[in-house]
């Protein structure tokens, strides 16, 4: 009967994993799954008009990046450089801001997953702002 209890425990177990939200770690389906990003600060955190619409570049520093995220400027994708997990890089165009005022930074990491498998994948990080003078 020993066995028995082993494999009703590993069961139990492998449901329980399975079963847990954002279980990315956990859950051994999850391997693909890219955590949501995370944006801990910009460089610089003011620009002046003139300089978006001069090809100006904003460095957005954080954890979770991906080679897929992109930077959203008030919900538009900007061109982004991933440098690392913890970085990337945005050019603006003469397009790309129009007026003075705050702007919302957003990271953008797509989902690595085909299906509802249980875990997060991807997802957009909370806004910072960008002051445009």
């Amino acid at each position: 009967m020993p066995s028995r209890i082993s494999i009703c425990s590993l069961s139990i177990l492998l449901l329980a994993m399975l079963s847990l939200a954002g279980c990315q770690a956990l859950n051994p389906v999850c391997l693909t799954a890219r955590p949501a990003p995370v944006v801990a600060s910009l460089s610089p955190t003011a620009v002046a008009l003139g300089q978006t619409q001069q090809g100006f570049v904003l460095t957005v520093n954080g954890s979770h990046f991906d080679s897929a995220s992109v930077i959203m400027l008030n919900g538009a994708e900007l061109s982004t450089t991933f440098v690392s997990d913890q970085q990337l890089k945005a050019t603006f165009t003469a397009t790309s801001i129009s007026a003075t005022g705050p702007a919302n930074v957003v990271v953008h990491t797509p989902s690595n997953l085909a299906g509802d498998l249980g875990c997060n994948s991807g997802g957009n990080s909370a806004a910072l702002v960008l002051t445009i003078t």
